[in-house]
């Protein structure tokens, strides 16, 4: 068992019988109840300082022009009665952009409503030469109104999708600009999207995590600019279709794109906002798990005199379904192709929703690549755009889900309730549209939310027509739990089977996967949640059992699962998160509780075979 430990520079292994629980001690003097090698390095002067939205950057990624507002917040709690504090020193604060309930937010406490207020200073070039001021949320859950300087200049419905507002009428002349947020973030009792948070959380059920919880910044924009650009690659894989969303005085220009390969032009586009543009590419490199290559693109807007240069990137790859032997298989640039997945909840035990530093974000990705998975299920959440961004670099493929709505609350979901799930799957769809490592999209996980059979079907087609280049797995687990069913739809059979794993046939429409099996759980002392009771669903008595377990488990898949037509499967999960301790990680990520080269060479040698 290799156990982490934070060195000068970076993570080193040291032998098991070194392990300790430490206590970390944080920027405002409080213990962590659980560290993580970056727990540490948190402070108000550093607070994911990264650049956070790479696929949009001006002028570029490597100089981008912006002002980070993550830092220290004046906050209160609220009872949703009172009016916004304007012009009022808030008592209490907290560190954005960690949920309230973290401990590195400072408050660790949940309130149903909130205020934050920050004074800013706003850099004078930002509006120079009629450059307007954008402020950017990267997510605040649930609904958000924001204010500048008493003026409201934003409101938001929705706790996993960003959003922002041109501030620039509501800024004064000189001095410091006033921003105050209002934040109503409900989690029981309310049919949103909450995904796993609870606030009496047990079992597979977790932490709330309310209020902003993703970067907040600044940045200088001309009066008419780019809000989104997204690259798909074409079916003939020899081009990317450009699209490009507007904000700003106009929703016309003209939009001149250039592709590079390593640094040299690759193909270029020319044409009006208003339409999507093909971009040929000359001798396409194409993107997967084993070769990850992005190509890099510069864009312009012109519109008059005004101009907005941005950089971007994206893959070049396909996704589908396709027959091979006679049955119907996943096939990742028209090859067959085997998704071997680990399930990632994106929890963290000092920033519970919110990775500790961008390294840590990093972390999860790279080892599930280092244990020889190609694919990772994002489990009802939606991370920050750099989680995209490095599982697109890293090359790792995902299919992600959407946040659940409260499970068992099925029959009692109105209209309203589902009107509102509906707006937010597509709101969430769009957003991710140009992730190249997004390879499916699974609406319904085991029922949770989904009011009938009908309904997973109905999302499949809605899903579909917005992005018709990726897959639609319209209910993973559909042997389990709430709405039980079928609903003979999408592109994907999912059954989920533990300790499994489930061996579904593919049908004449649908290829088949397990969508979750394994969860073996080995609790190593000192790296656990605190004061929490644990889940001993598939308990191992150590770690020569959890390995040995791992390896027969995934055996199944390589020795049967090319007979049956399996494409994929998602084995329960990368880390232990809270009571669960069946993570091939303490929740910690402190120690590696299996054989990284046994586990890699399973894994390689099952993906291998389904792939022959």
């Amino acid at each position: 068992m290799k156990v982490w430990t934070r060195t000068v520079a970076a993570i080193a292994f040291v032998p098991m019988a070194m392990a300790a629980t430490d206590e970390a001690t944080l920027w405002n003097g409080k213990t962590a109840p659980l560290a993580t090698p970056w727990t540490t390095e948190v402070s108000p002067g550093n607070a994911l300082p990264e650049y956070p939205r790479p696929q949009l950057a001006r002028p570029s990624l490597e100089h981008p022009k912006w002002m980070s507002l993550n830092g220290l917040w004046q906050y209160a709690a609220s009872d949703g009665q009172h009016t916004p504090p304007f012009g009022k020193t808030l008592k209490d604060k907290v560190l954005v952009p960690y949920p309230v309930e973290s401990v590195l937010s400072g408050v660790q406490k949940h309130s149903d409503f909130m205020f934050y207020r920050r004074m800013v200073d706003v850099p004078a070039d930002f509006t120079a030469h009629g450059q307007h001021v954008r402020l950017n949320f990267g997510a605040v859950a649930q609904d958000a109104t924001v204010y500048v300087n008493g003026r409201q200049v934003a409101k938001h419905t929705g706790g996993y999708t960003s959003f922002g507002a041109d501030i620039t009428p509501a800024l004064r002349a000189g001095g410091p600009q006033e921003i105050v947020v209002a934040v109503h973030a409900p989690v029981d009792g309310a049919n949103v999207m909450v995904g796993k948070q609870r606030l009496k959380p047990e079992g597979i059920f977790y932490t709330a995590a309310s209020g902003i919880w993703q970067s907040v910044w600044v940045e200088p924009v001309p009066a008419a600019s780019l809000a989104q650009l997204d690259f798909t690659p074409a079916r003939s894989l020899d081009a990317f279709t450009v699209t490009a969303k507007l904000q700003g005085d106009s929703m016309n220009g003209t939009l001149h794109v250039t592709a590079y390969a390593d640094g040299k032009p690759a193909g270029q586009v020319s044409g009006s906002t208003g339409k999507p543009m093909r971009l040929p590419i000359a001798q396409p490199h194409l993107w997967s798990p084993e070769d990850p290559f992005l190509y890099t693109f510069k864009a312009t807007l012109t519109q008059g005199e005004q101009h907005d240069d941005v950089t971007s990137y994206a893959g070049l790859r396909s996704i589908a379904i396709g027959k091979v032997g006679g049955v119907n298989r996943i096939l990742l640039n028209g090859k067959p192709t085997f998704l071997l997945a680990t399930l990632d909840q994106g929890y963290w035990p000092d920033g519970i929703y919110t990775a500790p530093t961008d390294t840590a974000l990093q972390f999860d990705i790279q080892k599930t690549k280092d244990l020889g998975f190609n694919t990772i299920r994002k489990h009802i959440k939606v991370e920050p755009a750099r989680w995209y961004y490095w599982a697109d670099r890293i090359g790792l493929m995902v299919w992600q889900d959407m946040p659940a709505l409260p499970n068992g609350h099925n029959e009692k979901l109105s209209d309203a309730d589902k009107a509102a799930f509906r707006a937010d799957v597509s709101a969430i769809v769009e957003q991710l549209a140009g992730e190249t490592s997004i390879i499916g999209w699974i609406p319904f996980n085991e029922g949770w939310g989904q009011w009938s059979i009908p309904a997973a079907a109905e999302f499949a087609a809605q899903i579909k027509k917005l992005d018709p280049s990726r897959l639609v797995n319209a209910r993973s687990g559909l042997n389990c739990c709430d709405t039980k069913g079928d609903p003979q739809a999408g592109d994907v059979i999912d059954v989920h089977d533990y300790q499994g794993p489930g061996l579904p046939s593919p049908d004449a429409t649908r290829a088949s996967m397990d969508g979750e099996h394994g969860g073996l759980t080995l609790g190593v002392p000192g790296h656990m949640w605190p004061n929490t009771a644990i889940n001993p669903y598939g308990d191992v008595k150590n770690r020569a059992a959890l390995n040995d377990g791992y390896i027969a488990n995934t055996a199944v898949l390589r020795d049967k699962g090319p007979a049956k037509g399996v494409s994929g499967s998602v084995y329960t999960q990368i880390t232990d998160v809270e009571g669960e301790h069946n993570g091939l990680f303490t929740y910690d990520r402190k120690v590696e509780k299996v054989d990284e080269a046994r586990v890699r060479a399973i894994n390689e040698a099952t993906i291998r075979a389904a792939g022959r």
